[in-house]
């Protein structure tokens, strides 16, 4: 069992996904229960499914001084730091700390693939990629953390975390961790993902893509809706910015069950959450709100269904919000954790769009349609492909447990 752990101040965030720019759209489009889900307008043959494409990425353009980093994957990456005064927020913390003072960690799945991508299908004669994409720090598993550290001149640790859908939860983990040890004084974390074909008919080989907008915890569920999204946070210690929302804990687990499917009993989901209500120092009667992983995949909800209602009493109110964004993949925890430092700021509990017939599995906790209240602590549940479990606390400034 995990000891407390000192609470990390977040000192700014920001989100950008299928339901717009920055976080006033994303809490408008919440209020409204206003989906950002559409037909399938994307990929490069023909697929029957609804994606949560991001408005806008195609128009981006980035600086000069970083068009070597030129791809869909930083073009909204670029788009999302620009939203929310996050960008000023960095410089003042680098101004602050110094720029070797403050880390970078950075979730993604798929990266710059996208532009892998159309290189292979521009092949010249000899086989090799066309002049204009042979760009090696693009085709590359950092090209995200590589764009994103250059564009906010940081100098301290750098690091990608590739875990699948709990990436961009993870590295909330690793900055608690380098802060900790005093490596650096503040971190930089996020998340961002972009719609391309090998994610999309990757995942509807595996039988999990709907041909309907996604309905997490619906009892005719029967698969998810991809989608894209870039979010960041600046966390601090708490006596930089004390009026500051407060990351309280984080949990982390790998079952390792299987490379696609979660363990039965949800055994890594449970030692994750667990792991973050030791280390936030909480009870589970404590918490208000959990913002839950929710894809709409058959087994996954199942499981998680089951792991709420028999962890967290009636009173504790939760909902996927995939029926929103869709499944952001490598930036899903980022998006989420931002919903659910909303969820505190605002009082808002997002109901659970899409899903119109509760699965039996569901418990008194579900909250099918947005409802108001008070939110002191919310959790955020990130599960990924081969057992990567994740899950996190954030609390409201001077909430004491």
């Amino acid at each position: 069992m995990s000891d407390p752990m000192t609470p990390l101040a977040v000192t700014a965030y920001t989100a950008t996904s299928a339901i717009g720019h920055g976080l006033a759209a994303q809490l408008d489009a919440l209020r409204h229960a206003r989906s950002g889900l559409r037909p399938n307008d994307f990929s490069s043959a023909s697929l029957n499914c609804w994606i949560g494409r991001v408005v806008g990425v195609e128009d981006t353009r980035l600086p000069a001084e970083h068009a070597v980093w030129e791809c869909r994957n930083n073009r909204l990456a670029w788009l999302g730091l620009n939203q929310d005064g996050f960008l000023d927020r960095v410089r003042e913390a680098r101004d602050r700390y110094g720029a070797g003072r403050i880390a970078l960690m950075l979730g993604t799945s798929t990266a710059s693939i996208g532009e892998t991508e159309t290189a292979y299908r521009r092949l010249d004669a000899d086989g090799g990629f066309p002049d204009d994409m042979r760009r090696p720090a693009i085709h590359a598993p950092h090209s995200l953390a590589a764009f994103v550290t250059a564009v906010l001149a940081l100098e301290g640790p750098c690091l990608t975390i590739s875990t699948a859908c709990s990436s961009s939860a993870k590295v909330f983990a690793s900055a608690e961790r380098m802060i900790r040890l005093g490596l650096v004084d503040a971190a930089v974390v996020g998340g961002v993902d972009t719609l391309c074909d090998s994610v999309l008919f990757g995942f509807n080989a595996l039988e999990l893509v709907s041909s309907q907008p996604c309905r997490p915890f619906d009892a005719a569920r029967n698969g998810i809706s991809i989608g894209e999204a870039a979010g960041f946070a600046l966390l601090e210690r708490v006596d930089a910015v004390p009026d500051a929302p407060r990351l309280l804990g984080y949990g982390e687990a790998s079952d390792a069950h299987h490379m696609s499917t979660p363990h039965p009993e949800g055994l890594g989901a449970e030692l994750a959450l667990r792991d973050t209500l030791a280390r936030a120092g909480l009870d589970a009667v404590q918490v208000d709100y959990i913002n839950l992983h929710g894809t709409a995949s058959t087994k996954n909800d199942e499981v998680e269904a089951a792991l709420v209602s028999r962890a967290f009493p009636a009173r504790t109110r939760s909902s996927s919000t995939k029926g929103f964004t869709g499944h952001t993949l490598g930036a899903a925890g980022i998006i989420e954790a931002t919903i659910a430092l909303q969820a505190i700021e605002h009082g808002l509990i997002p109901g659970n769009l899409g899903g119109s017939m509760p699965d039996p599995g569901c418990g008194p906790q579900f909250a099918w349609k947005n409802e108001h209240q008070r939110v002191d602590v919310a959790l955020s549940n990130s599960f990924g492909f081969g057992g990567n479990n994740a899950c996190l606390a954030f609390a409201r400034a001077g909430f004491s447990a």
